[in-house]
């Protein structure tokens, strides 16, 4: 039982007795009503009977396949049927985009589809569907509202396989108005609600909620919103970017990290089924360029090959420039004491920029040695053969330490016809492929002997 005040002049309803209404401005309207609070029946959960671990059905293998190669591998390998997933992104970074197109794609599978949306209206919905989609499925349901209620009964109406959300923020559940849309409570509520629905034993569902990012880069309102659901994706790329990556940084059904490419065009997302040669300048014999060097990234479970370019300039301020926009900044200013102390370079009067083709960033110390080349060949004036590769990290002894999974780099580099390939000493070299040829250093130094002083000699 709750008790309120409502005017009987306007109807203003308010926690408190006050003595002039807000709302229609009259004095002393304010009367004592009672409420009874109505038990959700969307909450009474049915009994669950108990039942061993064993006996449970396993859905992992009956997957949906989206047939999108990027956003399958992200999910590992599909959407199971009975998951959540939320995905955010910057405004505009293409977080409905996506949905829309995982939405025909499903539907062109059978699927029956619900996309529900309290940001945009049904036509705004139709229009962006029309330009991106090559045809729009009748297996796709729009419901332009922002009623949590209404999708829940919409949901049971067409008998929906996957439902999009777009965005959780913008609904909400009668039982806890007045709280407005975006509230924490609201949004935690119906995203709870929808989950409880794609959960369902007897009648699972898969869900896809679009969560709105903050000025933090992190989906808007409380963190256990995360905790709730399956899968969550984040996209990164904003209006201006033509290169948009997927991550997945929480994956209760595949690798946690997993990354995915597309490019954004026109007609929508495209995925970068092969981001190796996106990555990477095409060079060879003559045209190799100074201040360039090959490297091998692993982005989840899958190695990527990228393009180090390296700019060394004279300063003529007391406080040389190091610059980069793909690295952190402490990092770089690590290596280039390290060239210098190690590999009795002089860079105290230089300015040094340093970014990747593409606009990777690098947060693995597998790329640590390509970094440290590609200002070396600046430095030195020297090319380096875009057919050669660096995979090391480097220790402030100036010595080469290995890194996890170079198998699988080196065997990328392989496949996509490098020639050779410059390691720690101690990395297994015995692996037997066509074209490159691997070369272990022990140390910084005897490296850059190698590569340019022998040669220039």
């Amino acid at each position: 039982m709750k008790i309120s005040y409502k005017c009987t002049g306007c109807g203003y309803k308010s926690s408190k007795w006050i003595g002039k209404c807000p709302d229609c401005g009259e004095w002393n309207t304010f009367v004592e009503v009672t409420e009874e609070k109505k038990a959700n029946s969307r909450k009474m959960a049915e009994k669950q009977m108990v039942s061993r671990l064993f006996e449970v059905e396993d859905r992992e293998n009956m997957r949906l396949k989206t047939g999108i190669t990027e956003f399958d591998r992200v999910m590992g390998g599909g959407i199971v049927p009975d998951s959540v997933t939320i995905i955010t992104a910057p405004p505009g970074g293409g977080k409905s985009t996506i949905s829309l197109m995982v939405a025909s794609q499903l539907a062109k599978n059978g699927c029956r589809v619900l996309y529900a949306t309290g940001e945009e209206s049904d036509t705004q919905i139709k229009s962006r569907a029309d330009r991106i989609l090559e045809r729009v499925e009748e297996n796709i349901w729009i419901l332009a509202d922002i009623s949590m209620d209404n999708v829940l009964d919409a949901i049971v109406e067409i008998d929906a396989d996957f439902i999009i959300l777009d965005s959780v923020q913008t609904f909400t559940l009668a039982e806890f108005l007045p709280s407005r849309a975006g509230n924490p409570t609201q949004t935690m509520e119906c995203a709870s609600a929808l989950v409880q629905c794609a959960k369902n034993k007897k009648r699972p569902r898969a869900a896809m909620i679009i969560g709105q990012m903050n000025k933090n880069d992190e989906i808007a309102g409380l963190r256990a919103l995360e905790h709730l659901v399956d899968t969550v994706l984040v996209m990164v790329g904003e209006g201006a970017d033509e290169l948009r990556s997927l991550i997945a940084t929480k994956n209760r059904f595949g690798s946690t990290g997993e990354m995915g490419f597309f490019s954004m065009t026109e007609a929508g997302l495209r995925s970068i089924d092969n981001p190796s040669e996106y990555f990477v300048t095409k060079r060879k014999g003559e045209d190799a360029a100074v201040g360039s060097a090959i490297t091998v990234l692993r982005e989840g479970s899958r190695p990527v090959v990228a393009e180090i370019e390296s700019l060394v300039s004279t300063s003529f301020t007391p406080y040389p420039s190091r610059i980069s926009e793909t690295m952190k900044k402490d990092t770089l200013n690590t290596l280039i004491s390290i060239l210098e102390q190690r590999g009795g370079l002089k860079l105290y009067d230089k300015n040094i920029v340093v970014k990747t083709t593409g606009g990777l960033f690098l947060k693995e110390q597998a790329a640590n040695l390509a970094v440290l080349m590609s200002i070396a060949s600046t430095v030195y004036n020297q090319p380096i053969s875009g057919e050669w590769a660096f995979i090391a990290d480097v220790g402030l002894t100036g010595e080469l330490k290995r890194v996890p999974g170079a198998e699988g780099r080196i065997k990328e580099l392989d496949r996509m016809g490098f020639s050779r390939v410059y390691v720690a000493a101690g990395t297994a070299n015995s692996l037997h492929l066509e074209n490159i040829q691997q070369f272990e250093f022990k140390t910084l130094a005897q490296l850059l002997h190698s590569v340019f002083l022998q040669k220039k000699k």
